[in-house]
């Protein structure tokens, strides 16, 4: 008897002290605290980025039978549809000031790059090639956008002004180079080419010079993303016999 009890009184010990833990516990900034469907629609959403400091977001919806580019506000009230043609739209990127949006359409026939205000008036065709151009994205300052083109037979990738004006081929090599994305700072794009036979992580500067393979890998290495600090780069590789994600540190 004296063993049972010592025993439940052990046991009931070891459930405060259990509860005492649960109660006293505070989430670290890394826990999921909960996740809201917040676009709750039964049409595909998908490419959502945050613009107007948090307060909103953008988003593309195949809704209505159209792939078009949406906002709603950040809990998902008030979604409104801001462009306003019957052709497909794709990829859309709030400029770093929040004034304008890029992305790309079909609307013309072949792939072209748009710029329009936040508010999906202004739309105007930047690229205005009768090659596909595709892949847009603002330079830190928005002053300039870098994108891919097949215009000279193959993918290359460009940067022009924000207005279109000025179109470059920065990478200028005959293999396919692809997925253009800029440093933090301004100064380098991180892309992918497949100049080396397989696909390969390349940098270069903003002016195309200094191209650099810095993967180096006789697998797929795909998807670059700059860290906010531009000191580090992932992306995807299948160098283990399956996709997964690396990191790289820059010199």
């Amino acid at each position: 008897m004296f063993k049972f009890l010592k025993k439940t009184t052990y046991l009931l010990a070891l459930l405060i002290f259990s509860l005492s833990i649960s109660c006293n516990y505070e989430p670290t900034k890394n826990t999921i605290i909960s996740i809201s469907n917040i676009s709750n629609h039964p049409s595909d959403d998908y490419s959502g980025s945050w613009f107007d400091n948090g307060k909103k977001i953008i988003f593309v919806s195949n809704r209505n039978n159209n792939i078009s580019i949406y906002t709603m506000n950040h809990d998902g009230a008030n979604q409104t549809k801001i462009s306003t043609y019957s052709s497909s739209y794709y990829y859309p990127l709030i400029s770093p000031n929040g004034k304008k949006i890029v992305f790309y359409s079909t609307r013309d026939g072949n792939r072209e790059i748009y710029t329009m205000n936040s508010d999906g008036s202004n739309q105007i065709n930047i690229s205005n090639n009768p090659s596909n151009d595709y892949s847009p994205s603002w330079s830190p300052d928005g002053k300039k956008i870098v994108f891919v083109s097949n215009r000279n037979g193959n993918r290359e990738i460009y940067t022009m002004n924000s207005d279109g004006s000025n179109q470059i081929n920065i990478s200028n090599n005959t293999s396919y180079d692809i997925a253009p994305s800029w440093s933090p700072d301004g100064k380098k794009i991180v892309f992918v080419s497949k100049r080396d036979g397989n696909r390969e992580i390349y940098t270069m500067n903003s002016d195309g010079s200094n191209q650099i393979n810095i993967s180096n890998n006789t697998s797929y290495d795909i998807a670059p993303s700059w860290s906010p600090d531009g000191k580090k780069i992932i992306f995807t590789s299948s160098r283990d016999g399956n996709w997964e994600i690396y990191s790289l540190k820059l010199n």
